[in-house]
């Protein structure tokens, strides 16, 4: 919506305004796509193991734009215990997600709707029983 003019707090701006904040949009996106980029091109050079995570969209820029692949796509992370449904997304460089099979039991957290929660960090948190579970099952 930013990128396109189309947001709320847009609707009264000139098309030069708009236009001029999109530059600005496009420049920070560059400069964070060439900061993972390299960051990704460092850990391969020297085999470094990294894993990314990311939240999923078949319009996310790296899924459209990127020439690597995630490896993992969850979407589900209630399932693991998280209070969010929204779908996740993970590159694992230098290693591959394990695949252990966890044999305990999920208690019941509280799911959240988020498009009622307008906290972003509280949006992006992932609870510490989905991060325990996820390490577990994907990392050791």
């Amino acid at each position: 919506m930013h990128f396109q003019g189309k947001a709320n707090q847009q609707q009264q701006w000139s098309d030069k305004k708009k236009l001029e904040y999109n530059m600005k949009l496009h420049a920070e996106l560059h400069h964070l796509y060439n900061l993972i980029t390299k960051l990704v091109i460092v850990c391969i050079d020297r085999k470094i193991p990294l894993i990314i995570e990311n939240p999923y969209s078949t319009e996310h820029y790296l899924t459209r734009y990127w020439s690597l692949q995630p490896s993992l796509i969850d979407n589900d992370r209630t399932i693991r215990g998280d209070h969010y449904k929204k779908p996740t997304q993970y590159w694992f460089i230098n290693r591959k997600p394990s695949d252990n099979i966890i044999f305990e039991p999920m208690v019941s957290k509280e799911v959240k709707d988020i498009s009622h929660t307008y906290n972003k960090v509280e949006r992006s948190m992932i609870s510490k029983e989905y991060a325990n579970r996820f390490i577990r099952e994907f990392i050791i």
